[in-house]
Order: structure tokens, then sequence, then C-alpha cells
């Protein structure tokens, strides 16, 4: 006997069998459900993250960094999405990830001195490719800047910022990241938010 966690559906809770999830998932789209061995562990889940379960595999041969327009104009509501913010440039940087759908935040950076929003971006971006391949997920990622996927389809920051006593951690991140790059493979769409045709994009920071 199974349960079913649906953190995302018609109704959410634990249920006892695939027939009442289905009730609940049928229609909803990105609905978010998992099965479990014992009611415990599916309660537990439900107060936990979908994020902390889901193990989607992927069968994609190879990582696909799209270009702005190579795709469907409709937002892919199963995906997540990154952005960066920065007081001034240089300035106070910090970047985060959160569910396209909900607006639920993944991750959010600590706050980073004498850097630049193109870093963020590019730092954001990786962070969450490197969470996806931990957690074996192949959803779709959206980000807002053709910088920053630039750098990580090139696998090179080219920045003009130069090094500072303040920034010394941000550049340590630039090099781990695109270590990173350059040591793993990774099955993500990274897709371009069209600003102009859909709004902000869900991780900004609304300080605009």
């Amino acid at each position: 006997m199974k349960f079913y966690t649906v953190w995302k559906g018609l109704n959410t809770g634990v249920f006892s069998s695939w027939a009442d999830c289905q009730k609940q998932i049928k229609g909803v789209e990105g609905a978010q459900y998992k099965s479990f061995p014992t009611r415990a562990t599916a309660e537990y889940a439900l107060s936990k993250s979908y994020w902390d379960y889901v193990t989607k595999v992927s069968h994609s041969p190879k990582s696909s960094v799209q270009s702005q327009g190579s795709l469907s104009t409709k937002i892919i509501s199963d995906s997540i999405c990154v952005d960066a913010a920065c007081s001034g440039n240089p300035g106070v940087m910090e970047y985060r990830c959160v569910e396209t759908s909900t607006k639920k935040e993944i991750f959010a950076s600590p706050k980073y001195e004498d850097a630049t929003n193109n870093i963020g971006e590019f730092l954001g971006l990786v962070h969450a490719l490197a969470l996806c391949k931990k957690k074996n997920v192949d959803i779709v990622i959206y980000t807002d800047s053709k910088t920053a996927i630039s750098w990580v389809k090139n696998k090179k920051v080219k920045t003009s910022l130069s090094p500072t006593s303040k920034n010394k951690v941000v550049f340590d991140l630039i090099d781990r990241a695109i270590y990173w790059l350059k040591s793993n493979d990774f099955n993500n769409q990274i897709i371009k938010w069209e600003t102009e045709k859909w709004g902000e994009i869900p991780a900004d920071y609304g300080r605009k």
C-alpha cells in the first residue's frame, strides 16, 4: 500500500489511494505530488517542500541553452526562474530562485559588495543548474538575462569589474561557477524570459 502526498492540486494533503490522488491532480497544471511507503513519511513530506522530494529523471541527451524566441511564447508553469538585484553598478548584489507558478522561494543568496547585476544573474543561473543536477531534476529554468545565458553557454564570464578587497568572495564564486560548468553536463532547458510579453520575471525583487 502506498500513500500519496499532494503539494499542489485541487486539494492538498495525504491520500491513501492513487485514485484519490488522481482526483486532486487531474487537470491541475504543474501539479505536485509523490508516493510514499508509509503515511508517516507522506505526512512529513507534506510539511516540507515538494523540491525536497521531486525526482524527475531526464532523458535528454544534451544540455539545452535556448536563446530568445527559440521556443513557444507560452510560459511553462512547471519551471523555476532566477533573477538578481544590484544597488549601484557596481554595488550590493544578491540573487534568488523561485518556482515560476507560485513564486515560492527555493534559494536566496547573501548580499555581496562591489558586484554587478550581470554577475548575480550568472551566479543565480549556475546555482539553479547545480541544484537541479544534485536533485536529478530536468525542469526548465527561466532567466531574463541574455548575458547570463551567453556566459553559461560559453562557460566564460566577460566582465569589466575589477577585483577588490570587498568582492574577493564574488570572484571566488565566479571561478567556482565556471569550474562547475566545465565539469558537469546538464539537461535543463534555459529559456529567456520575455519581459515585454509576460511582465517581470517571478523571481524579480520588485525594487524598480
